[in-house]
């Protein structure tokens, strides 16, 4: 409760990292995980047989990755933390506690990722000059493609953190919260899916690349599908093994994150539409061993896109699934600890929060009372009027009737049993009734809630903070 609120109603908190994170994790499997492997491949082929051929191509494919790396990827990893930091900056504190050292690597990881890229794409025209350059030259390659699962490794297991702790809660140790219940699977999926990737995006990519050279394609095409299929038996194996450690608990929500809860029978069909792709993607690579250098390049780029939807998907469901957690059974997903509730429940959060412009609720004050308590509690998932509107909701569930905000209170106060993934309502009695004012008043004036809460009225000496309180160490605060 000590930061200040960042909400953009159009679009909403959600969709602002969804948008940005899912735009990274493609170019992130697809090029620097997945792609680099396959270069250097090319390069090592190149050298053994001799021919010039394959290093050309080889040069040509690292200049795509190079580009697109360092430019759209690099924004939107460097965007991930922007808008994360924006969004929850307790959960990012958090996770900085935790993490440290772990962090401090990565970053070590990737300044060496950005100079060997460097090193390795503009040394690349002084490297023919003898077959013992070039082999050195191909050791920066190795380093290369090295350095960037370095770095998702230790990104993976961030991530696998906040869906599930493990024994981290009693034990609170960097080690305890880096090998969590979820790492090694989730590791062992995304490199096996990135190289896939890589694997169908290289081999559209290399398909336009020698279209005068049909031999040489049958040659390329044979070399990237045997290394791709040998991944995807790999990628198989590890989906079986990731989803047999999702908690049971996350499970249940994903008939919720795949579809709508008004659409929700769909579920029994999206698996057949997984698999319909997975099928696809076999059957392009299959018949590349079959006839190489016959297929039609729309081919393989169907088949890329295809895995960048499935993996867009895949990136949906996982975020939304640890909920009602941005932190598995340590915050919660409005950015307040499991600690602090009852201490909230108790005084309020209004009066725990630095930046609220309301400490005293009064009947002449409810609906701006009510106001502040959904952009403390509510903003981080909903907005008024767009991306995952309130509004929409209540029309849904209360349609052209009065909505009475007696009705919307008791709703309220109960909504974390009916639906599990919403976070119990966090504050006392007189802000969940300020809260269901507030929303009742929208039916006739539903206005957006934009900007950053950046003011509020000093708090009383004697009440602290909320996250000083609690039985878990914060872990915000030193």
């Amino acid at each position: 409760m000590d930061f200040p609120i960042f909400h953009i109603d159009f679009i909403g908190n959600r969709l602002l990292i969804a948008v940005d994170a899912i735009l990274h994790v493609l170019i992130n499997h697809a090029f620097a995980i997945g792609a680099l492997p396959i270069v250097v491949l090319l390069e090592y082929t190149g050298i053994r047989h001799g021919d010039p051929r394959w290093d050309t191509l080889a040069y040509r494919l690292l200049k795509v990755v190079f580009i697109v790396t360092t430019t759209v990827g690099a924004l939107t990893g460097v965007g991930i933390w922007f808008s994360a930091a924006l969004v929850n900056p307790a959960a990012i504190g958090s996770l900085i506690r935790v993490f440290f050292w772990g962090w401090f690597v990565e970053w070590i990881v990737f300044v060496s990722e950005v100079s060997l890229i460097m090193l390795y794409f503009l040394s690349w025209p002084n490297s023919t000059e003898s077959a013992l350059a070039k082999r050195r030259h191909m050791r920066f390659g190795v380093m290369l493609a090295a350095f960037s699962w370095i770095t998702m490794a230790i990104i993976v297991a961030i991530l696998g953190f906040m869906m599930d702790p493990g024994d981290w809660h009693e034990r609170q140790s960097l080690w305890a919260g880096l090998f969590n219940p979820m790492y090694l699977p989730q590791l062992a999926f995304r490199t096996s899916l990135a190289m896939v990737m890589g694997g169908m995006t290289m081999m559209a990519f290399g398909y336009w690349f020698t279209d005068h050279d049909m031999a040489f394609r049958e040659g390329l095409a044979r070399t990237i599908c045997v290394w791709t299929a040998l991944w995807t038996g790999l990628l198989a194996i590890a989906a079986w093994w990731y989803s047999s450690v999702v908690p049971a608990h996350m499970l249940a929500n994903i008939p919720v994150a795949i579809t709508t809860q008004a659409y929700t029978d769909w579920l029994a069909n999206f698996k057949w539409v997984l698999i319909a792709g997975l099928l696809f993607v076999g059957w392009v690579l299959a018949d590349s061993l079959r006839r190489p250098g016959r297929l039609h390049g729309g081919q393989y780029v169907a088949a890329a896109l295809v895995l960048c939807v499935m993996l867009g998907q895949f990136e949906r469901v996982r975020e939304f699934i640890r909920k009602p957690f941005i932190i598995g059974n340590y915050m919660y997903a409005n950015g307040i600890r499991v600690a602090d509730y009852p201490l909230l429940r108790r005084d309020g959060i209004l009066k725990h929060a630095v930046y609220a412009g309301v400490r005293d609720i009064r009947s002449d004050n409810q609906t701006i009372a009510g106001r502040e308590v959904f952009q403390l509690t509510c903003t981080r998932c909903h907005t008024v009027k767009g991306v995952n509107g309130i509004r929409a909701q209540l029309v849904r569930m209360y349609g052209d009737q009065r909505w009475n905000a007696d009705v919307i209170a008791a709703y309220l106060e109960n909504m974390h049993g009916a639906r599990y993934f919403m976070p119990p309502f966090p504050g006392n009695q007189e802000e969940l009734t300020a809260l269901a004012v507030y929303l009742a008043s929208l039916q006739n004036r539903a206005q957006s809630y934009e900007g950053v809460q950046v003011t509020g009225i000093p708090k009383p000496d004697h009440v602290a903070a909320s996250t000083h309180y609690g039985s878990i160490p914060d872990l915000t605060h030193p």
